[in-house]
């Protein structure tokens, strides 16, 4: 089994930084790519970062130019650095990882327990 922990959430003020982490353990024989959601009250689930195991990056429009990942593959780890944070990026942000557990294993997709982002004054 795969598990997802993530960590980093927290309260910030407005224009303040949080980094965030994700680390992948258990049955994994490669990771095709792994992504940050958020989710706000009243609000559909979005996918705000990604990055694959070749080491391309996207962005949710929203939070280009404020938002980087980054990833130490050896730890099967992203880490979402989120600068300039507005009160509208408070959420809970999720993990989301699609992973091969074994050589001969289908493809799976694993998703985090959740962190809390607030931002606010």
């Amino acid at each position: 089994q795969v598990q997802l922990v993530e960590s980093g959430g927290g309260l910030v003020q407005p224009g303040g930084s949080l980094r965030l982490s994700c680390a992948a353990s258990g049955s994994i024989f490669s990771i095709n790519a792994m992504g940050w959601y958020r989710q706000a009250p009243g609000k559909e689930r979005e996918r705000v970062a990604r990055v694959t195991s070749g080491g391309s990056t996207s962005y949710a429009d929203s939070v280009k130019g404020r938002f980087t990942v980054s990833r130490d593959s050896a730890k099967n780890t992203v880490y979402p650095q989120m600068n300039s944070l507005k009160p509208e990026d408070t959420a809970v942000y999720y993990c989301n990882a699609h992973v091969i557990p074994t050589a001969w294993g289908p493809l799976r997709q694993y998703w985090g327990q959740g962190t809390q982002v607030t931002v606010s004054s």
